[in-house]
């Protein structure tokens, strides 16, 4: 067995300055986005694959869902790309609603949809998390990937912990979404999540049931009414919402 005096522990690539570079620069992409989304109003967050493109159905649920959301008054915040996210834009756009996207730079999908009035572009993942997050009051869950998963998953455990509140989560596509239900009921099952903490989502196909449930635990829970626009401060170079597009 080695002695602890003869291990040699590894160096880390990286140096103080680096550090600071790399935290001031987090500071400074996390104020634009802040800057960029601070007028848009309360959201709901539409997570999807940006693989599911117009002919799946998929993408016709998407729509229809975030044209019934934007009707009740909320902005449709999305992660800005191809895929069901552009279908939660469009449906946005179907009813003149307001539709907005948190980019994210990747070598590939990263280009954002054209059914945005407003989007911004973030260089890492948990910034851009942060920003759906931060504006939103419910979170509906669109068949997709890892991605979709982890930002699913970062809400839920936000909702969990109570570092934010217990906003609705609404999962689409029961079908879709058998497997990672029943993984949560063995999660359940071997106590590595609380006895109550499946009945923090709700799994539908049903618009209906979804806007019932947004009505319920959003708007009311949370007093939302209709309200004059926030007047941007000019010495702060603020632009509101009928400003151009940022980019």
């Amino acid at each position: 067995m080695t002695a602890k005096s003869e291990i040699a522990f590894l160096e880390g690539p990286r140096s103080r300055v680096k550090e600071f570079k790399f935290a001031f620069q987090t500071m400074m992409e996390l104020i634009r986005g802040f800057r960029a989304l601070h007028f848009i109003g309360p959201c709901i967050t539409i997570f999807g694959s940006a693989r599911f493109h117009q002919d799946h159905p998929y993408y016709d649920m998407t729509r229809k869902a975030a044209a019934a959301f934007a009707s009740l008054g909320f902005t449709i915040l999305t992660g800005g790309g191809p895929g069901l996210m552009e279908a939660a834009n469009r449906g946005a756009k179907d009813v003149n609603g307001r539709s907005v996207g948190c980019n994210i730079q990747l070598p590939k999908e990263q280009q954002p949809n054209k059914y945005l009035d407003k989007w911004v572009y973030m260089k890492h993942f948990f910034l851009r998390k942060v920003l759906l997050v931060k504006y939103s009051f419910a979170f509906v869950v669109m068949p997709g990937g890892y991605g979709t998963l982890d930002e699913y998953f970062e809400a839920l455990t936000l909702i969990q912990t109570h570092k934010i509140q217990n906003f609705p989560v609404i999962i689409f596509g029961c079908q879709y979404h058998q497997g990672l239900l029943q993984h949560i009921k063995q999660m359940k099952a071997d106590g590595t999540i609380g006895s109550i903490d499946d009945s923090l989502y709700l799994v539908t196909d049903s618009i209906e049931e979804a806007t019932k449930l947004i009505v319920e635990r959003s708007i009311k829970a949370y007093g939302l009414k209709p309200k004059a626009p926030i007047k941007p401060f000019k010495w702060l170079f603020e632009k509101s919402w009928k400003s151009s597009l940022l980019a």
